[in-house]
């Protein structure tokens, strides 16, 4: 299946997962596993920046010490989707060797800003995603996969001669990405069946890889897609999918909080679904995309794991049978006695 017929509208099913986790990393600075490679020659940088932080990091993972790596958006504490830049951040863009957008609508302060002069990598062009698709492609493992492969090539371009060290790069960045498949389908095998609905649909490209299925209702899912209130109706549907028991989680967007997904959260907690908090921002610590990847699939796991303890023991003890009233006829009791003697 092609990664543009996978994208399609939240509202498609979503499905599989893993769980042994590989801590392969470094910050902002270094790379989830790519430290291996030997350092370049030559004193020459590359001006890279991203629009948001998800593939800035990504940027320097493939960059390491040959590239310099500004990200404008990078904090947990903005929602992406109302982001206005500074013109200092137009003027970064203006002056950029190597430019890394998500595209898909997600940053079009950005792609607007881009100029001829620049090598651009494009998320959403890079995996065939269009406007109206669900922009949050870093969840992606093929997104991830095919932008490294880019951010690469576009970075031995700008400096051919250290073109076999953004190669040797990739290749051990590209290991630590197979490794995090593993553990999808690690996850995907211990957790079968799971069912995940969501507050929005920032974790949609992560569910499906780890084999979920999304019972978030269509008309809910769609209404947050397009970045509008879910009619009250919608909202109730959602409630009864938490009520009901047909999620397994839920997933909540922390950077989209309003007084509608507040009422959805606490039917969740009502319940007793558990919830788990994704941010679209990498969050800050984080020392890679596949660490975060691979911190994200840790609770996921420990959710399930705590959420299917607890109904074992509410089912064992719902199963074991009531204490049985005593018979005065065989107790031995002083009762008894007296009535054997009359």
């Amino acid at each position: 299946m092609t990664f543009s017929a996978k994208i399609g509208r939240v509202a498609a099913a979503a499905v599989a997962a893993a769980i042994m986790f590989s801590t392969a990393g470094c910050g902002s600075n270094a790379s989830d596993g790519a430290s291996a490679a030997p350092s370049p020659s030559g004193d020459d940088v590359i001006t890279v920046v991203a629009s948001i932080n998800q593939w800035g990091m990504l940027a320097k993972e493939i960059g390491g010490d040959k590239v310099d790596v500004v990200s404008i958006l990078g904090t947990t504490n903005v929602d992406a989707h109302d982001f206005e830049p500074q013109t200092s951040d137009i003027a970064a863009i203006s002056k950029a060797s190597v430019l890394v957008v998500n595209g898909a609508g997600y940053d079009e302060w950005a792609t607007k800003a881009t100029t001829g002069a620049q090598s651009v990598v494009n998320a959403a062009d890079t995996v065939g995603a269009s406007d109206g698709d669900n922009p949050h492609l870093w969840f992606s493992s093929d997104a991830r996969t095919a932008v490294a492969k880019e951010i690469a090539e576009a970075y031995g371009k700008a400096a051919p001669s250290s073109k076999s060290y953004f190669s040797q790069r990739l290749a051990t960045w590209t290991k630590s990405e197979n490794e995090l498949e593993s553990n999808m389908a690690v996850f995907s095998k211990n957790h079968p069946g799971a069912t995940y609905a969501a507050t929005e649909s920032v974790a949609y490209y992560l569910m499906s890889d780890l084999k979920f299925t999304d019972v978030t209702p269509q008309s809910y899912a769609q209404a947050m897609l397009n970045e509008s209130e879910p009619a009250p109706a919608d909202v109730q549907k959602m409630q009864k999918v938490l009520t009901s028991g047909k999620a397994s989680l839920l997933i909540n967007n922390p950077q989209e909080q309003s007084d509608m997904t507040a009422m959805v959260t606490k039917s969740a907690d009502e319940a007793s679904v558990p919830v788990v908090d994704v941010t679209e921002q990498v969050p800050e610590g984080t020392t890679g995309l596949i660490a975060w990847m691979n911190s994200l699939i840790s609770q996921f796991d420990k959710a399930l794991t705590e959420d299917s303890a607890a109904d074992d023991a509410t089912s064992q003890s719902s199963e074991s049978p009531s204490p049985q009233p005593l018979d005065s006829s065989s107790t031995g009791t002083a009762e008894s006695s007296g009535d054997s003697d009359q």
